[in-house]
């Protein structure tokens, strides 16, 4: 059987700015993003509870030096949020998951990291 790392596709990320291309959309950011509205964002789901807390998230302000302190304080929020179970099981459940998100970077934010934390089965390691 194979297992997430192998079949990455499983759990991928996405801009919410992009246009929609199928599987089960999760908003995974605490605020809105701005200019989306609810049609367009086609969501199946907004997981504000799994996202950066609101001092992280501020701490971070998507600056590339906080990248790091970032991601080891978030994967931390993560071990201890009883949420990411149940959603971890619920992805393994389905065919296709997309994480949208919010910020510029396609690299450095919450839906990377997110997606990382579940395929490593909420290790702490990095990918």
């Amino acid at each position: 059987m194979a297992t997430d790392r192998e079949q990455p596709e499983r759990i991928r990320t996405r801009r919410i700015y992009e246009e929609p291309d199928g599987g089960y959309r999760v908003l995974v950011d605490r605020l809105w993003p701005r200019g989306v509205s609810k049609e367009k964002a086609d969501l199946d789901e907004w997981l504000k509870d799994l996202a950066p807390s609101t001092e992280l998230r501020k701490w971070f302000a998507h600056r590339e030096d906080r990248w790091a302190g970032f991601e080891e304080r978030y994967r931390q929020e993560l071990a201890e949020n009883p949420g990411v179970e149940d959603f971890s099981r619920a992805c393994r459940d389905r065919e296709d998951t997309v994480l949208l998100y919010g910020a510029r970077s396609e690299t450095e934010n919450e839906a990377v990291v997110l997606r990382d934390y579940l395929l490593d089965g909420g290790s702490g390691s990095g990918p």
